[in-house]
Parts: structure tokens; C-alpha cells; sequence
């Protein structure tokens, strides 16, 4: 068995058992305890386990101030690599069999600060809030709590500051069921923030996003996702990083021969660039008006914008459409998913919660439409609850399925 065979299926092991010792390991590798030593140890320094007497144990929750491991410069040349090895290896990927529906998620962590205000403050004027509230926030985390809460085995990867705000985001994601997460930081930016005022007047808000760290994930961050990403079904991304790293990502997906979903959202432009990478493309309504350059007002409208999105290079399109469903189109087929009824108490983190949870089933095999109702369910018991990232949980959402 090659080094690199070796190292990998310690991780398996660990990643099952949580933890192993030296003597067990060199006993069913048939090799010595220095070289099981020699192995965990370069394990670890990758930021994969944490040593500890006679053993070692698996490193789901890290908080990594400093890069460890390296692709060498280029990026490329990794996909190129391991595009070889899957060639030689004539399989797309290898993943355990406990490995099944697990989602990897590459996104952004924000704090939301949120005021209540009577009004929104006039130009120069000072007002004294009603309330305030911080809490966690970002498309990625909110996406990685719904997925986890659909009951996928969820890998999160963001960056943060070396800010208060850094330890808020570790804490957070380690009380949360998110299986395991690797929060890189940086010392350039602060953590991403977002300053809400929410108006009691007439309930309109305004949000001014500064997305920090989320915008200085490296070629190397990306390339520390191959492991976790090669035991994955789904990969699962959304536009509040850095562009390149999000359509490395991709790349590193495909090459990896795992199903890429890619919510464009906030939009950009950039999105038409890396439309060929994406299996699923998942705008709401005004990101495929600015996608396609159809305004989306009713179903017909988002069939000729989902039919404008595919001629751009995507394969599979769903329109989510609030009250109205979803549409998907796939296969050169259209299939409107009705919405769940609901009575909306908070639509902040709505379609983050189809996403996750739609790369949740996707990544426990169903099909897309099915995928896509079960989503639609999830999606109607989120906007039931306060807070963008208050997630209802499998069993809620299968309840609501048995009831249409």
C-alpha cells in the first residue's frame, strides 16, 4: 500500500471510530509504530488529526490561524494531478460506505447585528433603537445549518478575522449539528459583518453587507478541501467569497466527480463564467431576471428565463419563487413544484434553507424533483421561525410531506 493509500485510510478509520492507537493501527496496516507515528504526525500537522498519548483522535472543528499544507503554487497543477490518479484508478472517487449524503459546503460566515428602529434615521439623525440583537449569519453557515438539519453529514469551510467575532463564529458552529468545519483566519480583514435596521413602521429593512474574510479564501484553502471533498455526494456553494475560490471549488468538484449546486446569490456577473461546472443552478427570482435578462414575474416568464440559463451553459435549473413554488427544468422538461403553505413569520434565510436542504436530499439520492419538493417543505417550515438561521429538522419536514 502506497504512503498516500495509507494516510487516507487512517482518516477513514478515524473518521468511524473518532479515535485509534498507534498499536492498532500498525498492527492492521502490518507496518511499524514509527511509521504509523511518522503518518499521524504529518496528519496532523495538515490540521486532519490531533495527536494524543499512544493515538489520535479526528479533528472535526478547527479554527486554523495559519495555512499548513500547500499545493505547490499552482492549481491547476493539482487538478491535473488528480485527474491521473482517477484515471489510473478508473473510479470517480473513493468514499466509505458511512459516507453516504454527506453535503461540503465552501461559503461565507457573517454577524448580523440587527436594530429595530421606529423608522429609518433621516440623514445626520441619531435614533435610539428599540431592541437590538447579534447573531450568526452568512449564506454558507445558514446553508451548512440547514443541510445539517436535513439530516446530511455536513463539512463547512469559511474564513474569519483574528477578531472577537472569530471565536463567536467557532463557538456557534461547534454547538451547532454541523459534523465537522474548518474555519481558516486572516489577519487582513475582519470577520464579514452585516449592520441591519429593521423598520417597525412599515417593516422594511436595510442591510449594509462588508464581507471581510469571506472574500480572502487562497488557492491553498481550497485545495485543503480535496479530502473531505472526495467522501462527498454534493458540493454546495453560493457568491459571498471570493470569486476565484468559489469557481476553484468547481473545478476541484468536477475533477473530483462530485455534483456541484451553486446558488448565485448575491448575483454577479461572474456567475456566466462558471455556469459549465455547476450540475444544479438555483436563482430565486430576481438573480434569474439578472441571469438571463428576462424578468421573472409569473411561471411563464421563469420558463423562458430557465430556458435563457441553460442556452448559457447551465444543465439543470430551478427558479425558486416564494409563495409561487419552484420551477425546475431539467432534461429539456419543466415541472412546477407548488409551494407548501405557511404562515410566515420571518422570510430572512428562505432560500437558504431550500438550498441546504435541497443539497441534502440531492446527497441522500433523490431525485431532483423529489429533492426539490422536499426543499419546497423545508423552506415553508424555515419562514415559520425567527432568525435566518433557525432550521426545522427531518422529522418536521416529513410530517409536512405526509400532510399534502
Amino acid at each position: 500500500m502506497f504512503l498516500e493509500e495509507r494516510r487516507e485510510k487512517i482518516i477513514d478509520y478515524l473518521d468511524d471510530l473518532e479515535r485509534v492507537s498507534v498499536a492498532w493501527l500498525a498492527a492492521t496496516f502490518a507496518v511499524t509504530k514509527e511509521t504509523i507515528r511518522s503518518d499521524l504526525g504529518a496528519l496532523a500537522r495538515m490540521g486532519l488529526v490531533q495527536r494524543c498519548h499512544g493515538g489520535a483522535i479526528i479533528v472535526r472543528r478547527n479554527l486554523q490561524a495559519k495555512l499548513i499544507s500547500e499545493t505547490g503554487g499552482n492549481f491547476e497543477v493539482l487538478l491535473k494531478r488528480l485527474e491521473d490518479q482517477r484515471q489510473k484508478n478508473q473510479h470517480q472517487r473513493k468514499r466509505s460506505k458511512s459516507m453516504k449524503g454527506k453535503v461540503c459546503i465552501l461559503g461565507s460566515f457573517n454577524v448580523d447585528i440587527v436594530a429595530k428602529v421606529a423608522r429609518f434615521p433621516k440623514g445626520g439623525e441619531s435614533l435610539l433603537a428599540l431592541g437590538s440583537t447579534l447573531g450568526p449569519g452568512g449564506k454558507g453557515a445558514n446553508q451548512a445549518m440547514a443541510a445539517s438539519r436535513a439530516g446530511a453529514r455536513v463539512h463547512f469551510v469559511s474564513k474569519v478575522g483574528t477578531d472577537q467575532f472569530s471565536q463567536f463564529a467557532f463557538d456557534h458552529l461547534s454547538a451547532s449539528d454541523i459534523h465537522s468545519f474548518k474555519l481558516y483566519q486572516t489577519d487582513v480583514e475582519p470577520t464579514g459583518n452585516a449592520i441591519i435596521y429593521v423598520s417597525q413602521e412599515n417593516g422594511e429593512n436595510m442591510i449594509a453587507i462588508y464581507s471581510g474574510a469571506n472574500k480572502t479564501i487562497t488557492d491553498d484553502e481550497v485545495a485543503e478541501l480535496t479530502h473531505e471533498l472526495s467522501t462527498s455526494d454534493v458540493l454546495l456553494l453560493q457568491l459571498e467569497n471570493n470569486f476565484s475560490a468559489t469557481l476553484n471549488a468547481m473545478k476541484l468538484a468536477n475533477t473530483l466527480g462530485v455534483q456541484v449546486i451553486m446558488n448565485p446569490a448575491p448575483f454577479s456577473s461572474d456567475i456566466i463564467s462558471c455556469l459549465q461546472y455547476a450540475d444544479v443552478v438555483t436563482p430565486n427570482e430576481t438573480e434569474a431576471s439578472l441571469l438571463s435578462g428576462i424578468e421573472v414575474t409569473d411561471l411563464e416568464s421563469a420558463k423562458e428565463a430557465a430556458l435563457a440559463i441553460v442556452r448559457q451553459g447551465a444543465r439543470r435549473v430551478i427558479i425558486t419563487m416564494g409563495s409561487r413554488g419552484a420551477l425546475l427544468y431539467d432534461n429539456q422538461q419543466f415541472q412546477h413544484i407548488a409551494a407548501f403553505p405557511a404562515l410566515s413569520v420571518d422570510t430572512t434565510g428562505a432560500g437558504d434553507a431550500f438550498n441546504g436542504a435541497f443539497a441534502a436530499a440531492i446527497a441522500s439520492g433523490d431525485t431532483i424533483a423529489q429533492a426539490a419538493t422536499y426543499a419546497s417543505a423545508f423552506a415553508s417550515l424555515a419562514v415559520e421561525r425567527e432568525g435566518a438561521s433557525n432550521m426545522p429538522d427531518h422529522q418536521q419536514v416529513a410530517a409536512r410531506l405526509a400532510q399534502r
